[in-house]
């Protein structure tokens, strides 16, 4: 990752941006950032369903918190690892080729190769960043209805933010982009809290 960062930085100064090579980073940060947001929102709006007292939204905001950035990292490590196995053979597949080593072709293709490590960490902060914006939205409020409402208010807008700037960064129609992410969050909390409503005024 950090490769992609610094060949990014050349492409820049050159006055040219590879945004298929931004595409790496971008997604695993914007991605693990609105995962983060929604699914904790939606899990303390779920909890706000059938239960009034705070520390409870809290605390099962912060559990989510915490499963979802060590699943976060530990699924991009393994898929990212799988990458790195798969490219690093082929690398040495192509070392047989004296050509292709002279032209040095294959120094550059090394410096290339993904991090896991990095990868891994990345989504586990970029999913953080995005779970803790309900949690701080919330731990203030002691109103039930208060709090359920700046809950779904304060994820709206960050994930307004969100889709704004992986828009922007990504060259992609803002209005567009910006729209799905926020409905898609919509749905998520709207389902999450009725489905757990449902269940709840059921007694199970």
């Amino acid at each position: 990752m950090a490769s992609s960062f610094h060949a990014e930085a050349s492409d820049v100064e050159s006055g040219r941006v590879d945004y298929a090579q931004r595409a790496q980073w971008l997604r695993a940060a914007v991605l693990g950032a609105n995962d983060g947001l929604v699914s904790v929102a939606s899990l303390m709006m779920g909890v706000g369903a059938v239960k009034s007292d705070a520390k409870a939204m809290f605390i099962a905001g912060f559990a989510g918190l915490v499963a979802g950035a060590c699943s976060m990292a530990i699924g991009e490590f393994v898929s990212v690892y799988t990458q790195y196995d798969i490219q690093k053979a082929q690398l040495k597949r192509d070392a047989t080729n004296q050509k292709n080593v002279m032209n040095g072709n294959h120094q550059d293709e090394e410096e290339k190769l993904p991090n896991p490590l990095q990868a891994a960490l990345a989504s586990a902060i970029a999913f953080s960043v995005g779970a803790i914006v309900p949690l701080l939205a919330a731990v203030f409020i002691h109103d039930h209805k208060v709090r359920l409402g700046v809950v779904a208010a304060v994820a709206s807008l960050t994930l307004a933010v969100f889709g704004v700037v992986g828009a922007v960064l990504g060259k992609t129609p803002v209005g567009r982009s910006t729209a799905r992410v926020v409905v898609g969050g919509w749905m998520a909390m709207a389902i999450t809290f009725g489905l757990t409503k449902l269940i709840g005024s059921k007694g199970l």
